[in-house]
């Protein structure tokens, strides 16, 4: 059996060392701070270096081309090769415009060719849903007079057009479309279109005595007639 050692003496004059409190470390000795970053040379001169600017946005797409405007293009049917054999030089053109069918006509087969497209034969276009009117002042044959014509058999639509000079009268269709006559009449009162043998041709907007026909283009939008204004609203030009 072994004889238990003997603590350590201390050395003479000396203490006697203590031991380690339970769970100490030593401390570590202080580190030393970290070196600051370099800073940039300075600029030449000492001039103070501006900051970046930045960058610019990018650039807009360029915007797309507009589109060409719809023209009318010409047109062909078997109606309309109908129309040809039955009445010869009557149809001055034929385009189609927006899914809708024109032709131009002469003044002189209008009635004719108006009362074929009613028949069943030519299309049943029984039913006339507008009348109107287009001034072109600078033109020799000034008016567009225009018909609108529908086929419920059909389910079609079809436009024909007369040109009209200034004093020319046209013939009336309330004999082929009994919806033409108010129609007509406005006709007449907005540009003075004068419609041979309409029933009752007469203002149906403005009163009988106005002067001038408002939808004309040389009818100044500014000008009224003066004088029955005066003699009917008592009001003077003017006031």
């Amino acid at each position: 059996m072994e004889e238990p050692k003997e603590p350590p003496k201390a050395a003479e004059g000396g203490e006697t060392p203590k031991p380690a409190a339970e769970g100490s470390k030593a401390a570590a000795p202080p580190g030393k701070p970290a070196a600051a970053s370099p800073k940039p040379p300075a600029p030449a001169g000492g001039a103070a270096v501006p900051p970046a600017k930045p960058a610019a946005p990018p650039a807009k797409p360029p915007a797309p081309a507009a589109k060409a405007p719809v023209k009318p293009e010409p047109w062909s049917s078997p109606l309309l090769d109908e129309l040809q054999k039955r009445f010869p030089g009557a149809i001055r053109e034929a385009v189609i415009f927006r899914k809708m069918p024109s032709l131009t006509v002469s003044k002189e087969s209008l009635l004719a060719l108006g009362q074929f497209l009613k028949s069943d034969e030519g299309g049943a276009y029984t039913l006339l849903t507008d009348e109107t009117a287009v001034d072109y002042p600078k033109r020799e044959k000034r008016f567009d007079v225009i018909y609108h014509v529908y086929s419920f058999q059909r389910n079609d639509r079809l436009r024909l057009k007369v040109l009209v000079g200034e004093g020319e009268k046209v013939p009336s269709v309330t004999g082929i479309w009994p919806t033409s006559n108010w129609l007509e009449r406005e006709v007449f009162d907005m540009f003075g279109v004068v419609y041979e043998g309409h029933p009752d041709l007469k203002r149906i907007l403005l009163p009988d005595e106005w002067t001038g026909h408002p939808l004309r283009k040389d009818y100044d939008i500014l000008r009224q007639d003066d004088a029955w204004v005066e003699a009917n609203l008592n009001i003077k030009s003017g006031q």
